[in-house]
């Protein structure tokens, strides 16, 4: 059966963003600010990703100073990043672009794209009034899955060599925990002594016996904005999650909410002050650490987050995150028992966010140029924020010269980025 629909025009814009985690907030931000119109659109009912309908905390990764992930974490916490308050994080970030100037649209996901020879001429949202195009002169994907890159025929990989991603984890808070007794755990080399033994052995232990389930061997333990008897808790895992399909996504749904009252009842059982503990809110999304990577201009490599390499052409200067991978066959690390693999603070240069075959395209955040390896490093808030503010004022720039992202001379965005007070160069 054939038919034909009608699609309506939403607008067109300078500059479209697609996905409103921590490098689209900070993409349109950028691009408003330098003047250009900016429509930023997100496929839930909320913008932020991770920070709130991921409820991922505390915010992490190293960056330079002056960068916009500075300014994120002083609007939405005490400037440390090390934790946020998700509900005040939901009204604090639609303010924020509302007063940046910032159009937003909710429940907007990108379904496909109208591509003209090496363009993109409109991008296609499904809404519960049916399908909408949008046009712009300049797109970024900061959608995480690199799907507008995808839809419009830029070439992407996944996973390592044998296919098999970082696996997918829900976040949680529990409450009711003894002030007194109350403990955190923020890596595998913490070495927290209980009285009835090491914490980190004690989940270790767990594993192997099957008290937690055969990918847990570690329950991070991290403060949160709400109060000292409260902890936000990072240990559900599942491997073999595709975070692109559907049933996939749904079968992680259901077996990591059941991890988490396996989690909890471990710590009630084990872990003194714990005893009374339960959960106080949990994430409304599947976290997908790991999907399709867009093959870039560059692809930065693990060996350059080792070397700590410099970049003329850097954009984010001074990144630094361990490369942690989450194992994709079973607990743990994959490339060490407990420990990731340590880097020296590196930069990520403009080719980095420039997608091969796509002339009016910028990446931003996790989705970026890199290698299995080295994406486990920069996929993390604060790097994917500093790539974010530098790809929207690469599209503003676009917007000024009348460039695409491909031909725009990266002096000039550093010097932009400069301006703003960005820390590019040592």
């Amino acid at each position: 059966m054939e038919f034909s629909r009608n699609i309506n025009c939403l607008g067109t814009f300078d500059v479209l963003v697609a996905g409103a985690g921590p490098a689209g907030l900070c993409a349109a931000v950028s691009v408003a600010r330098m003047g250009k119109s900016v429509l930023l659109i997100e496929r839930y009912g909320i913008v932020g990703g991770c920070l709130t309908s991921g409820f991922v905390g505390p915010m992490m990764g190293g960056i330079s100073s002056g960068t916009m992930s500075t300014e994120l974490n002083k609007l939405l916490n005490d400037g440390t990043g090390m934790h946020h308050d998700v509900e005040q994080a939901k009204i604090k970030l639609i303010t924020w672009l509302e007063q940046e100037n910032v159009k937003v649209l909710l429940g907007c996901p990108v379904v496909d794209v109208i591509t003209e020879e090496c363009k993109i001429c409109g991008v296609i949202v499904g809404t519960q009034s049916g399908l909408k195009s949008i046009s712009a002169k300049i797109v970024i994907d900061a959608t995480g899955d690199g799907a507008v890159s995808y839809l419009a025929g830029a070439p992407t990989e996944m996973g390592r060599d044998d296919g098999k991603v970082q696996p997918a984890t829900i976040m949680f808070t529990i409450e009711n925990i003894d002030e007194k007794q109350t403990i955190v755990c923020y890596h595998e080399e913490d070495d927290t002594v209980l009285p009835n033994g090491n914490y980190l052995q004690l989940c270790r232990d767990a594993n192997k016996t099957g008290e937690l389930p055969k990918e847990i061997n570690i329950i991070r333990l991290y403060r949160t904005a709400y109060s000292k008897t409260s902890r936000m808790v990072n240990a559900t895992q599942i491997n073999g999650i595709n975070g692109l399909e559907p049933e996939s996504i749904a079968y992680a749904e259901t077996q990591l909410r059941k991890q988490m009252h396996t989690v909890v009842n471990f710590l009630r059982k084990n872990v003194w002050g714990f005893e009374n503990c339960r959960i106080q809110h949990s994430s409304t999304m599947v976290g997908i650490r790991e999907t399709r990577r867009v093959i870039g201009e560059y692809i930065l490599t693990a060996e350059d987050l080792i070397a700590g390499k410099k970049f003329e052409s850097a954009v984010v200067h001074n990144a630094y995150f361990d490369i942690d991978i989450h194992n994709p066959d079973g607990a743990g690390q994959a490339e060490s028992d407990t420990i990731p693999v340590s880097v020296k603070s590196y930069d990520i240069p403009y080719e980095a966010l420039v997608p091969l075959k796509i002339d009016n395209l910028i990446t931003c955040g996790r989705c970026i140029s890199g290698t299995h390896r080295a994406h486990a490093s920069y996929r993390v808030m604060n790097i994917a924020s500093a790539t974010g503010q530098a790809a929207g004022v690469a599209a503003a720039l676009c917007i000024e010269t009348d460039n695409t992202p491909r031909n725009m001379d990266v002096k000039k965005v550093q010097t932009a980025l400069i301006n703003h007070g960005v820390h590019l160069f040592d």
